[in-house]
């Protein structure tokens, strides 16, 4: 049966790989974790682990194959591969052409065909909610500061143009103020994004006051969540409070939150409020 199988988790950078596999292994379930060279952490070999280089697509077979799993998970930060300098592997270069054909895109639609590939081959891509929906975000405000009414304003603006981009596989966050959208998340990433609002602040480039902004997340349209969910956890809140931002939306029960406790302190700490807004609230 796949759920007493090993599930397979294929580790980019961040703390949700190992989140993910403390959650599974508590359920009474194993875990082989996949560890991509040079981009995952090292606390995922605490498990039973390979580390694959990003092109060795089947050597990652063979080793998922060998530990028995059915199911994999594909989760953390993986910044898209450069074609030109990856070496691939025999079983690589068999899907070679089809990962060049999947780069002509945006990255749902890369990760998309990723899975696809994945499933020819015999294997299930679960979403990390799936496995371990307690890492979820729950709806309604984390910690003790809460947005105003002119924040949630601001809040449904940007989930409306996300939604808006969707089409484009662009913006999944977005930072906004006073009904101004001043930053749109492209291929830099969440944290990306925000540094760039902080060296834009710094600048005087950013023309408001410190606890002015929003960072807002939710999922575009016809996303597959099952690799690309919107994610935050304590590196968000400190990179948002360095922007000078007020708060954090992201959409409840569609958004991964890891170490929600250290989330709930620094949120506290800087005076942000993390909320969870329902995702029926999407214009």
């Amino acid at each position: 049966m796949s759920e007493t199988s090993p599930l397979g988790i294929i580790a980019g950078a961040g703390s949700f790989p190992l989140a993910l596999a403390r959650a599974a292994t508590a359920q009474g379930r194993p875990v082989f974790a996949l560890l991509l060279k040079g981009i995952a952490g090292p606390d995922l070999q605490a498990f039973p682990h390979a580390w694959i280089g990003i092109g060795q697509f089947g050597t990652m077979v063979a080793q998922a194959r060998k530990a028995g799993c059915r199911d994999l998970v594909l989760i953390g930060s993986l910044v898209r591969p450069n074609l030109w300098t990856t070496v691939p592997d025999l079983g690589g270069l068999r899907v070679l052409p089809d990962i060049v054909r999947l780069f002509r895109g945006g990255d749902d639609h890369l990760l998309r065909g990723i899975a696809g590939i994945f499933e020819r081959h015999g294997f299930r891509l679960l979403g990390a909610h799936e496995v371990a929906p307690e890492l979820l975000m729950p709806d309604g405000p984390l910690g003790g500061v809460r947005p105003a009414a002119a924040d949630l304003e601001d809040i449904a603006l940007a989930r409306s143009a996300i939604a808006a981009l969707g089409p484009y596989d662009v913006g999944q966050g977005m930072v906004i103020g006073n009904r101004r959208i001043v930053a749109v998340e492209g291929a830099e990433g969440t944290d990306g994004m925000l540094d760039r609002c902080a060296t834009m602040l710094a600048a005087g480039r950013l023309k408001w006051p410190r606890g002015s902004g929003l960072l807002v997340k939710a999922p575009k349209p016809g996303q597959d969540r099952r690799i690309d969910m919107p994610a935050i956890g304590p590196d968000t809140v400190a990179k948002a409070a360095a922007a000078g931002l007020k708060g954090i939306a992201v959409v409840a029960g569609s958004t991964l939150v890891v170490d929600v406790e250290e989330v709930i302190r620094l949120a506290d700490r800087h005076g942000l409020f993390v909320v969870g807004v329902p995702a029926g609230e999407a214009p």
